[in-house]
């Protein structure tokens, strides 16, 4: 079976209109400085808008830091009570004196009435849509007062439960390790902002979006979304145009269609009807072999185009005038049998060419969205192509990201996997509930469809999973309700939606899915982890990392991972002295993860020894150090099994095709599964997804004869002829004692193939008085002149505890400044794994970081994120290595 998709995107909406004959739309922001109160007024302040109320109250010095310490207890009252917005605003003649004037709320959090000189608008109920009110008749020239009042959303949520009486919808209120808020299924709001496994409670109420008037007389652009068609037996493009008018009254029009750099154009009869409606219109392109395609990071470039829309009147007048980019790419999600498995494949191909989507999952970068800026954006998403990273799965209990999100993901190549925002729980399907949750998905779907970086809709996370495998002990005779409910919301109204307003994607009812198999089982699979069909999540924190026969064999990975701690310095500013100890309250009350904190040490014991200074921070700053280091190497471990799983098909499983771990960010600070802290400090994890990611990737394991293979892996368009080159070293002296080359073998583009296959007995016996205990591996790939291709890799023949001439490696650290960059110069005396450097407070990144130094020399350079100084490095720099967790 082939889904297939064709897609191209429209990025950056900037959008330019104007007219003639006072037919121009005029808008007028209504954000920055409004006024705040809570319900009894023990509280008033001014508050920024957008924002949030606790960021106003925390800019006003009202309250510290929400994120300090234990805060987010302490500040639970703010979430409790009640609070009104409020602003005072004066308009011109001219735009009181157009025929329509709108406001426009494109964000409001969540639960509130709007109010306007004195009169009822309407309500808010869903945080994830834009409200518009008409207010002409009731606007002033001199003074208008605006007031938006909010309701408690922890008191709306409950309020919401209690009403629905006919059954239980689960669950009722999260684990207590979370210490959360309950209900928070039934409310259109992030499902994290009441608490989750990685985050705090903080349910937030606000304006988190801009709010503005819009005026005109005769016609209003809502949107504008591009789809491009790929035609395979024409081997053409064409371009369809969804234009969302807003007219006053019936209008006849022409509509003018163009992307100059490709020489087209076409004029179209407009019959323009009153009211809100949807216009359609095809532009097709003579010249497609000239098209220039969107490619994902790392197969090729984002050309855009420019689009230009035109519409005039009869006689002549310009209604209006757009203009975007726009890109063009096709996607296809790939389900068909399999040859030898009972199972379907599960893969995307963009533009004809099958794809492994590697990246990680994204969840919201703050609590409050106010603060989440462009940089922050940026910092995050750059990240994510630094590490090689090809997609982020924008997970389906935060938010729809805001604009700049996806027009940066266009812009670097990122894909995004989208979720809509349900997660882990059962929902509510009372007329009002659905309502509001089909204007929620109509209004993201147009807002989103026009970027080329969205290549599939997924309508929740978890959800088919929970039901299947009976998360909320839902009695055999209840079962059917719940199976209607979750049909009736995910496939009769969000799919039904996202195939009327978008047919270029693929749409998925769930993740983890069968996929196609789960639709022929009524939407909710027997057994939604299959790995022979779909995507599969999968977590085991007690099982030996290190051993990749404990990973599913799956064709596609779209969730697992493991914790570890942040940095102390990213814990420093939100904690005390005291705070400095695993087993301390800050520690425990920091964790959300039911045992999180015993399971990182029970696997870290697995392969090293737990640290034993003497002196408490540097025990606890060495058990963060040892944290990062086990989750890095576990992460690592699977990724590279699911990579080398491209090509094979053992038993039915495999050809895996995507690997996203779980997560790439974080919302706070605190133990998590990211890879990069809050506020963007790179884990050990992210350094080393820069080389597990790499185009070509050199990947050990042993199987159980303990022959050691390694495999050639490759991302790459073109057919490769490669070699491994194996290093064998003692754990004691930084000189190899010896080497092995295996014969070149071709290595065909987007493949995986074993290269190097010896028994680990023999070729120990060959390297003088090598044993597993005493010696480890280092290997990398060549081309036939000697070139190598993709990163180092090493294989470790013992747990680093048991490893024998293992010595304290000594390193000196020199920092320096060439013309454009500062330099580390590390000195080792000794074999070094998982070298650290820590910049401490200085905002930056390392060009390698957590690595195994083999050598007695090597240089890092240092990109800083601001002016930093060599004495400034040099002060704040600390250097560890895992023979350090073990000295006194």
């Amino acid at each position: 079976m082939i889904v297939r998709v064709f897609v191209l995107l429209l990025l950056s909406f900037v959008l330019v209109v104007w007219s003639h004959g006072g037919l121009v739309p005029l808008v007028q922001s209504l954000d920055g400085e409004w006024n705040l109160w809570n319900s009894n007024k023990s509280f008033s302040l001014p508050a920024r808008v957008p924002g949030c109320v606790h960021t106003a109250l925390q800019q006003r010095g009202i309250i510290q830091d929400p994120y300090f310490r234990f805060n987010d207890l302490l500040y639970q009252w703010i979430s409790l009570d009640n609070w009104t917005y409020a602003t005072t605003f004066a308009v011109s003649e001219e735009l009181r004196s157009k025929r329509e004037v709108l406001l426009v709320l494109d964000g409001v959090d969540t639960v509130a009435s709007v109010w306007l000189n004195g009169a009822l608008l309407g309500r808010t109920d869903n945080m994830f849509r834009q409200y518009v009110f008409p207010v002409r008749e009731l606007l002033k020239v001199e003074v208008n007062a605006l007031m938006i009042r909010f309701l408690s959303p922890v008191a709306f949520a409950a309020a919401r439960r209690n009403a629905h009486t006919a059954y239980a919808v689960p669950p009722e209120c999260p684990p207590d390790v979370q210490k959360g808020q309950c209900h928070v299924n039934f409310i259109r709001k992030a499902q994290s902002s009441f608490s989750w496994d990685w985050g705090p409670s903080f349910p937030s109420a606000g304006l988190w979006k801009s709010v503005r008037l819009e005026a005109f007389d005769l016609l209003r652009l809502v949107r504008l979304a591009a789809l491009p068609l790929y035609d395979a037996d024409r081997s053409s493009w064409s371009l369809q145009v969804d234009v969302l008018l807003d007219a006053l009254q019936p209008t006849c029009a022409q509509i003018t269609l163009d992307v100059p750099d490709l020489l087209s154009g076409v004029t179209f009869p407009a019959n323009i009807r009153q009211g809100t409606a949807k216009y359609t219109f095809a532009l097709s392109f003579n010249n497609s072999n000239n098209v220039k395609l969107w490619w994902p990071n790392g197969l090729g470039g984002q050309t855009s185009y420019r689009l230009l829309l035109v519409a005039h009147s009869q006689d002549g007048k310009a209604l209006l005038n757009a203009h975007s980019k726009v890109y063009f790419r096709r996607v296809d999600l790939i389900q068909e049998p399999v040859a030898c498995s009972a199972g379907l494949s599960f893969y995307f191909r963009i533009n004809g060419k099958p794809v492994f989507l590697k990246g990680s999952n994204w969840i919201p970068a703050h609590s409050f969205q106010d603060q989440v800026t462009p940089h922050v954006l940026r910092d995050l998403l750059q990240s994510a192509v630094d590490a090689n990273m090809n997609v982020l799965r924008v997970w389906g209990g935060g938010v729809y990201e805001q604009d700049a999100f996806y027009d940066m993901c266009d812009e670097m190549g990122l894909m995004v996997w989208q979720d809509f925002m349900f997660a882990c729980a059962m929902y509510p399907t009372e007329d009002d509930f659905i309502r509001t949750v089909r204007e929620e998905v109509y209004q993201q779907v147009w807002r989103l469809k026009s970027h080329p970086s969205v290549i599939i809709w997924s309508a929740n996370n978890e959800n088919e999973a929970a039901l299947a495998t009976d998360w909320f002990h839902i009695p055999d005779w209840q079962r059917a309700v719940y199976l209607k409910d979750y049909v009736a919301l995910y496939v009769d109204n969000i799919m039904a939606i996202v195939k009327q307003e978008d047919p270029s994607r693929p749409f998925l009812v769930s993740s983890p899915t069968n996929g196609a198999e789960s639709e022929q089982e009524g939407y909710v699979a027997r057994d939604p982890y299959d790995p022979r069909y779909g995507d599969t999540h999968f977590y085991s924190y007690l099982a030996d990392c290190w051993d990749w026969r404990a990973f599913p064999r799956t064709r596609f990975a779209s969730e697992y991972g493991f914790q570890s701690w942040p940095s102390l310095s990213t814990l420093r500013p939100v904690s005390v002295a005291e705070d400095w100890s695993l087993g301390g309250r800050f520690a425990q009350h920091r964790q959300h993860h039911q045992d999180g904190n015993e399971q990182m040490l029970k696997q870290a014991s697995v392969h090293f020894r737990l640290p034993n200074s003497s002196r408490s921070l540097t025990r606890f700053t060495h058990t963060l150090y040892l944290t990062q280091v086990m989750q890095a190497q576990c992460v690592k471990t699977q990724t590279e099994f699911y990579r080398r799983s491209r090509s094979e098909l053992i038993g039915g499983l495999g050809h895996t095709m995507g690997a996203l771990y779980w997560q790439l960010n974080d919302i706070w600070q605190a133990p998590s599964w990211s890879s990069i802290e809050f506020g963007g400090k790179w884990k050990m994890l992210h350094y080393l997804a820069v080389d597990f990611f790499a185009d070509v990737l050199p990947v050990a394991f042993e199987d159980d004869d303990h022959t050691l293979l390694i495999y050639a892996v490759s991302d790459l368009s073109q057919d490769l002829k490669l070699r491994a080159v194996v290093s064998v070293y003692a754990w004691s002296d930084p000189e190899p004692v010896c080497m092995l080359k295996s014969d070149l073998v071709a290595v065909p583009g987007g493949s995986a193939v074993p290269v190097f296959k010896r028994p680990i007995a023999p070729l120990l016996a060959g390297c003088g008085h090598c044993s597993r205990l005493t010696c480890l591996l280092s290997f990398h790939l060549e081309e036939s002149g000697g070139g190598r291709r993709g990163p180092a890799n090493h294989h470790f023949l013992c747990s680093p505890k048991d490893a024998l001439g293992l010595q304290p490696p000594n390193i000196t650290a020199k920092v320096r400044k060439d013309e454009t960059r500062l330099l580390v110069d590390l000195r080792s005396s000794a074999v070094a794994p998982f070298v650290w450097l820590d910049a401490g407070d200085v905002p930056g990144r390392f060009s390698a970081n957590g690595f195994l130094m083999l050598s007695r020399n090597r240089t890092v350079a240092f990109r800083a994120g601001r002016d930093t100084s060599v004495a400034e490095l040099s002060r704040a720099l600390l250097v560890t290595s895992l023979s350090d967790l073990y000295s006194p």
